[in-house]
């Protein structure tokens, strides 16, 4: 700085959070006797609309020319501060936070003189840091328009639609033949019992009719490159051997198809041809052959399908076609799996028939599914009269499966029990249950009604394992509240299977730089304030890849992604935040060690045969410039001089 430094420190007393512990009056008149420290002050919330014009008339009238807010973390309130001197006249990457509350107050007990001594020294190597800071611009860049969804389950239908609406061209990419994800499986909803598909269906038809949407089912994305605002993709749409322009939807195909394989929409209760369309209402509306399934097209030993389709719709010549496209911002919408039942040791490990699943039950449920909404039992077909329902199968459970709860399965368990009992009015429906954990609108009120109005036996108590026993499922589970053990001979037992990422997660996750949680979910950039947003700039999520949700959770979060996305998107240039590496070209060998060092690709060495910075990538982690055996390598405003002065004024050398 050339000139010389003249800087005011501003104390926040952040209610008791920091008073509590650390004299903060005496800091301020403690602090003011530090070298270039000009003015300093005190006050209870420096945040708020006082506290910050406090700020602003300290500037103008003490010509001071840095800042320091000892308060709380940067993460919470460094923007606020940092745009408040800004519009005193300051530029903003002359103010710094000296975190006193998480990193002092917050970890001392008591009002010793221990945490006050330690907010000196936090606050002096703040100052020591501003003094050298010099004054910097954000990084402007351009970016496309586009926005890619990753998905085609209602988070992703949600979140496409939104941002189609408010103008900006969308690539809906989904991995099956038909978008519509696990809410197309469902009969109902809870808690008012709404037709799934009367629900969902309209939206599908809107995603694929919509004009700035480019739907591209059968497709997976196979590679990403670039950074926030552009992003290269590489999408592969696979061939289904169907021009579906032509195809008229007749089923002359499907009718002298002679493969059978399992059914997925139908989770394998019914099988499927090798060519087929996965249910009536499937968006896009057409056949799909499949390759692993059939015959055999290389070479060709069935045209069965081909030679009595009048459409000409059949095409065994398709092959795949890989599409380039650039893209402003990405929304991830990957959705869920079920845990798979055959882990389930103490359920049998998935070998008895009429052990079925939520996702099954729900099929066996619908009138478009394998018995028409008739409840019969996969093994016989017959009318199952004693129905167990198993909650928190494979959640809640650290020391053999997920530790975490699952959400939803309450209520989806509530609402199979309630339509089973409708179905078969004469029937018994248990519920084995640890908790009942229904935290959304109306939903104790569900409850209630399950148990009460529909007769719905709860029992208090985890299955501790279920076996065959004459012809019958015998369920041993325990009734904590009668304090009793139970035994129940049944004719079919769902399990309320824990809800995992789906299979893709994991990969979509390294094409994307995105973190993972431990238990495989999306990890949000913040839990509270930025839910809905990855640590890779550009990129968001929706629905329950991030975590288990139900369904109006899932579409909220499809909406709040997309005005995520359509934000960013909106404005004409993107800002990046200046604070990055930078190469001392002089020092620098080329030998790339940084390249692999980094763990944003925001570096590579140029025609020069020297290290260059794209500065939109960088996130200013300083892993290369610790790395760099020639010390080319140095972070803006946080330059080794800076740190060393920064130590030496807290140790008091």
């Amino acid at each position: 700085m050339a000139s010389k430094p003249r800087i005011g420190v501003f104390i926040c007393h952040c209610g008791e959070n920091i008073a509590g512990t650390v004299d903060v009056t005496g800091l301020a008149e403690r602090i003011i006797d530090y070298d270039d420290v000009t003015f300093s002050t005190d006050y209870e919330y420096m945040c708020s609309d006082p506290g910050q014009n406090k700020i602003k008339e300290a500037i103008e009238e003490e010509d001071l020319n840095g800042v320091i807010v000892a308060a709380c973390s940067p993460s919470m309130h460094e923007e606020t501060f940092r745009s408040a001197v800004e519009e005193a006249g300051l530029n903003r990457y002359r103010c710094e936070i000296a975190n006193i509350r998480e990193q002092c107050s917050w970890v001392h007990d008591g009002d010793g003189s221990k945490p006050t001594e330690k907010a000196l020294r936090i606050i002096k190597g703040a100052v020591e840091k501003v003094k050298r800071n010099i004054p910097m611009e954000p990084v402007e860049r351009e970016h496309s328009d586009k926005c890619l969804v990753i998905g085609g389950g209602v988070a992703g239908i949600q979140a496409a639609l939104d941002v189609a609406e408010a103008g900006n061209e969308v690539v809906l990419v989904e991995k099956e033949p038909t978008i519509g994800g696990h809410m197309a499986q469902l009969s109902e909803t809870f808690p008012t019992l709404d037709c799934s598909q009367c629900i969902l269906t309209p939206k599908m038809v809107e995603v694929n009719q919509h004009p700035n949407i480019e739907l591209m089912a059968y497709s997976e994305v196979k590679d990403v490159s670039g950074y926030i605002g552009n992003y290269s993709v590489q999408i592969e749409n696979k061939p289904t051997y169907v021009d579906p322009d032509a195809c008229n939807l007749c089923g002359d195909c499907e009718d002298v198809c002679p493969v059978n394989v399992q059914d997925e929409f139908n989770q394998g209760l019914t099988s499927r041809k090798a060519i087929s369309i996965p249910f009536a209402q499937a968006i896009p509306s057409s056949y799909t052959l499949d390759e692993e399934a059939c015959l055999g097209l290389n070479p060709l030993r069935c045209s069965k399908c081909a030679d009595v389709c009048d459409a000409d719709a059949v095409d065994f010549d398709q092959s795949s076609k890989f599409i380039e496209e650039e893209f402003g911002a990405i929304i991830v919408a990957t959705g869920y799996d079920l845990y798979p039942k055959e882990k389930m040791g103490e359920y049998g490990y998935g070998q008895y028939e009429d052990v079925i699943d939520g996702l099954q039950f729900e099929r066996l449920l619908s009138a478009t599914g394998p018995t028409r909404g008739e409840v019969r039992r996969p093994s016989d077909g017959k009318v199952p009269k004693d129905v167990v329902f198993v909650q928190c199968s494979g959640s809640r459970d650290p020391e053999n499966h997920n530790s975490y709860c699952s959400k939803i399965c309450c209520m989806y368990t509530a609402k199979h029990a309630k339509l089973y009992k409708e179905s078969v009015p004469d029937g018994n429906a248990y519920v084995f249950y640890i908790d009942i954990r229904a935290g959304g609108k109306d939903y104790e009120e569900f409850i209630q009604e399950v148990q009460e109005e529909d007769r719905v036996l709860y029992l208090k108590g985890k299955v501790s394992k279920l076996k065959k026993v004459d012809g019958k499922l015998r369920v041993w589970g325990m009734d904590e509240i009668a304090g009793e053990r139970m035994e129940i001979d049944a004719d079919l037992v769902v399990l309320a299977q824990s809800i995992i990422p789906s299979s893709e997660a994991k990969d979509t996750s390294r094409k994307l730089n995105l973190n993972l949680g431990q238990n495989g979910f999306y990890k949000e950039a913040h839990p509270k304030l930025r839910p809905v947003e990855s640590l890779t700039g550009g990129v968001f999520f929706a629905g329950a890849g991030q975590g288990p949700k139900d369904i109006p959770d899932t579409v909220s979060q499809g909406s709040g992604a997309a005005a995520k996305a359509i934000e960013m998107l909106s404005k004409p240039t993107l800002t990046h935040d200046p604070q990055v590496v930078e190469v001392d070209e002089d020092l620098c060998s080329g030998c790339g060690l940084c390249i692999s060092q980094c763990p944003y690709d925001a570096l590579e060495v140029n025609s020069r045969g020297v290290a260059e910075v794209n500065e939109i990538l960088c996130e200013g982690c300083g892993t290369c410039a610790s790395g760099c055996p020639t010390n080319a390598l140095s972070l803006k405003n946080l330059t080794d001089e800076q740190l060393t002065e920064m130590i030496h004024a807290q140790i008091g050398d």
